[in-house]
């Protein structure tokens, strides 16, 4: 039997350092300079200098192209068609020392170091910044990857030394960042004035500008009048404490933070308030905005917990603080949680409420061992099924007679104690003992464990697994594509090390 606990606030972890600190060593610096009206000596007709002059022009700037003879159809291309804000002036020659004249930046793709290095001494001279194309002896700044979303713009540098690495960040970025945000940056400066007249430092403006943020990141498009967000504005001279607050129910997914999906990461990052699991890891709360609270609210099945009447109303007392609260459940919140008596209370208070689903665990198992839950030739149907009762006893609602149908997939949830009663109630509804099985606990952690063998055996499985962690069962003939070897396979990838005796498999596996 369980007993109750209430709620308790976690700190964010605090990292140490050697001595206090507030910038760490940087290998170089990162700034964004404005080009806008200015002139940029650009040196070379090469298809790496048109990218570089198309970049440059794309903010504003007047580019001096010197570049004798014929153009690399790109470059050629580009001149023609111009530049979606700043201009290019041909010059069909040379670069020389007259060049760096009244320019704001040198930029040069040098045919060979004789003239890398003399473009670089002549910038120099001339006291200009200077840049030679994939040379970084000769570069007194980089190019970093870019993420526009103007006026958002996010520079990555990896100071030279790894640029496909710069790229792969890019590219993760670009992934959070809708391309809507750049309306909604616009919008920003467009109201700033109105925001700083009409609202306080401080609460107001920090929970105008948060809510303004929720909606830029909803991926819709930003209103094109200023008049739209008015009444955001106004709403947010509310004092704090009489606000309008809401809830999210956000899935954290199996296990790692990978599995959260990219709105769950928003919701987390606009969160005043989480209220998570006990099998919430460190790493997906570590994904929060830091100056958000923490409170454990964990509800385990023979072990202390918080009573649901005690987390329903602690959301209800923080949403009517006008608190944006993310109540986060490991898997999906939908799936075998309390999410629907908790939307139940939320709604009959008058609060907002939304849901984000999570990678449930059946899913994440499925994925795990490379077997489709409903494979054609052998099922043609899925369950998932709560392995107890609210009496701690086997779910007496369920169809067993249905359960033990040779053509259906069963998952069963927090099944490890009921796991010798399952497989008898499923035998002696005339389910095979030689179904295949397996048995998976802490899916996607590092301390994953995993047992696959007959359904006549699953008690014994689920014991040799010798976790605390929640249990999964998964039941058909489906599993039987799940081998020995691939077992160890998948262990070995998940730096799994197996303490228990080798895994009984189904005869047909």
């Amino acid at each position: 039997m369980s007993t109750s606990r209430k709620p308790v606030e976690v700190k964010a972890p605090v990292r140490t350092r050697s001595r206090p600190a507030r910038m760490g060593a940087l290998a170089s610096l990162p700034v964004f300079f404005q080009l806008e009206g200015r002139k940029v000596l650009l040196a070379g007709g090469t298809d790496a200098a048109a990218w570089k002059a198309e970049l440059l022009a794309a903010t504003g700037a007047e580019v001096h192209v010197y570049a004798a003879g014929d153009l690399d159809p790109a470059m050629e291309k580009l001149l023609e068609s111009g530049s979606v804000k700043g201009s290019f002036v041909r010059h069909d020659d040379p670069w020389s020392a007259k060049a760096f004249e009244g320019k704001a930046l040198a930029i040069c793709d040098a045919a060979s170091d004789g003239e890398a290095q003399a473009f670089y001494c002549s910038a120099r001279a001339a006291g200009v910044p200077v840049n030679v194309i994939d040379n970084p002896p000769f570069c007194e700044f980089q190019f970093g990857s870019i993420v526009n979303r103007s006026p958002v713009v996010i520079g990555i540098s990896t100071n030279g030394v790894a640029p496909i690495l710069g790229q792969a960040i890019r590219r993760r970025i670009e992934t959070l960042l809708p391309l809507s945000l750049t309306g909604w940056a616009g919008l920003a400066g467009r109201i700033r004035e109105h925001v700083l007249e009409r609202l306080a430092p401080g609460p107001q403006r920090r929970r105008f500008w948060e809510r303004f943020t929720e909606f830029a990141f909803s991926e819709r498009e930003a209103p094109e009048a200023e008049g739209d967000m008015l009444s955001l504005i106004e709403a947010s001279v509310a004092p704090e404490g009489r606000g309008e607050g809401k809830v999210t129910l956000v899935g954290a997914g199996p296990g790692g933070a990978e599995h959260l999906t990219l709105k769950a990461v928003r919701a987390l990052q606009a969160a005043d308030v989480i209220l998570f699991d006990d099998l919430v890891a460190d790493e997906v709360l570590e994904l929060a905005r830091r100056e958000a609270k923490r409170m454990l609210v964990g509800k385990r099945g023979g072990r202390e917990s918080c009573l649901q009447e005690d987390i329903n109303n602690l959301m209800v007392d923080l949403a009517h603080k006008g608190k944006n609260v993310v109540r986060l459940k490991s898997g999906d919140p939908m799936v075998f949680g309390r999410a629907g008596e908790e939307i139940a209370r939320l709604k009959s208070e008058g609060i907002p409420v939304a849901v984000v689903p999570g990678i449930t665990s059946a899913s994440a198992m499925a994925a795990s061992l490379g077997v489709s839950l409903t494979h054609r030739d052998h099922a043609q149907a899925v369950r998932f099924v709560t392995g107890h009762s609210r009496r701690g006893d086997l779910p007496d609602a369920v169809d067993w007679r249905a359960l033990a149908d040779p053509a259906t997939t069963t998952v069963f949830y927090m099944g490890g104690r009921m796991s010798a009663r399952i497989a008898e109630r499923l035998i002696g509804e005339g389910r095979s003992p030689q179904t295949p099985v397996v048995v998976m606990a802490g899916i996607t952690r590092a301390g994953e464990k995993r047992w696959a063998g007959q359904l006549g055996d699953l008690a014994d499985g689920v014991q040799s697994l010798k976790t605390s962690e929640p249990v999964l069962i998964g039941i058909g003939e489906v599993f039987a594509q799940v081998s020995a070897a691939q077992m160890r396979a998948i262990v070995e990838s998940a730096d799994w090390q197996d303490t228990t005796a080798p895994v009984p498999l189904a005869a047909n596996s």
